[in-house]
């Protein structure tokens, strides 16, 4: 639990991100609005839309920390004002439509905080056919770049660690996105932008983008960097760019290529990116050519195609698994999880569920307090 509250301190500690959003939210609620607060965290955002006037918050997060959520809207005077719910956003139900919806669900190359499926889900099901989101908008970014320690830590697995075999990982992680800070100097072109995605009508499908990027300076091309920015409302945006000076406090994205390659000034990089957002998926392919003098033909550096499908861990039982002709079977505690499950049907108080299962199934709980547990995480993720 600690690790989560300080994880929220320097969400909170973040001026850049807390002016964003203060002035996004001042802008775009109004007075007698309902707002939803998407995987609310502390609350912060449905607090200051209190602020700026709002009748009624939604406040939705699947996590304890909607306890503290409650906590500090008590303490700032608003629980009357603010509805908390404890479920994940797709599961949630709402006793009525909302006026603006806000989540700050973007990871490092923005995407991957399920913005883009939150939203989504978001925009069909609680919101009004006149209402507005925050973020409306999210552009991811890209750009060529040095990044030494990076490539360390793929090439680590060549490196013998005890004495011992390892390069076969490094086909894991050649084909991992990592996440780090930039410096400017590492940038071998300027930033290039992938895709503008609007968030009032992008559905949670796939999308691609390719574009092509000039080296500017000689040096080393480990990989390509990757940011986002995102419009929050008219003339508000928040970013991650390492080319800022008042980025918020975030990781950017670095995706590797399988060897590096020396390039020079005027050299070009075509890169197409598929981006699969609920799989939180990406593909990156590039290509590094060399324009020649004289009307002659580019000269062709490299080719690299990754993804972080093949960075997936896929062990060959789970495999075998999922062949359409195979015919699952639960296992002894698959049959547990079945009957505690349905006598999860209202009609069963919780201690006598626990006693049940205790008694039914002596070979995989031993204690009572086993039971006990079993249950409770059953019902924590199935139940309501």
């Amino acid at each position: 639990m600690s690790f989560v509250i300080n994880e929220h301190r320097t969400y909170l500690s973040d001026r850049a991100r807390l002016a964003a959003y203060t002035a996004a939210i001042q802008d775009v609620v109004r007075a007698g609005d309902v707002v939803l607060d998407l995987g609310c965290g502390t609350g912060i955002l449905g607090l200051l839309a209190c602020r700026s006037g709002a009748a009624r918050v939604y406040a939705i997060d699947s996590t304890g920390m909607i306890e503290v959520a409650r906590r500090l809207a008590k303490d700032n005077g608003l629980s009357d004002r603010i509805v908390h719910v404890n479920e994940w956003s797709l599961d949630a139900n709402l006793a009525e439509t909302v006026d603006v919806v806000v989540c700050d669900q973007m990871g490092s190359f923005g995407f991957d905080g399920g913005v883009v499926q939150y939203l989504a889900d978001a925009r069909e099901r609680f919101l009004k056919p006149n209402g507005r989101l925050i973020p409306r908008s999210l552009s991811l970014v890209v750009a060529p770049v040095e990044a030494e320690d990076l490539r360390r830590q793929v090439e680590f697995w060549g490196s013998a660690p005890a004495g011992l075999e390892f390069d076969s990982v490094r086909r894991w992680a050649v084909n991992t996105s990592y996440v780090t800070r930039y410096q400017s100097q590492q940038m071998l072109g300027a930033p290039v932008l992938g895709k503008t995605l609007d968030l009032m009508s992008t559905s949670a499908g796939a999308f691609d983008f390719t574009v092509t990027m000039t080296v500017l300076r000689a040096g080393t091309f480990h990989g390509v960097a990757g940011w986002f920015s995102a419009e929050l409302a008219s003339g508000v945006v928040m970013t991650n760019s390492p080319l800022e000076a008042d980025a918020i406090d975030r990781h950017s994205a670095f995706f590797p290529l399988e060897n590096v390659v020396a390039v020079r000034e005027g050299d070009l990089i075509d890169l197409t990116m598929h981006i699969f957002p609920v799989e939180k998926m990406i593909t990156w392919k590039t290509s590094v050519t060399r324009p020649s003098a004289r009307d002659a033909s580019p000269v062709h550096l490299a080719d690299f195609v990754h993804s972080t499908f093949n960075a997936m861990f896929l062990s060959r039982e789970g495999l075998t698994k999922s062949r359409p002709g195979f015919r699952p079977r639960l296992t002894r505690r698959g049959e547990a999880r079945a009957f505690a499950l349905a006598l999860c049907n209202g009609d069963h108080p919780l201690a006598e569920i626990e006693d049940s299962l205790f008694a039914n199934y002596p070979d995989l709980f031993r204690r009572r307090d086993q039971a006990s547990v079993f249950v409770g995480q059953l019902i924590e993720h199935h139940t309501e």
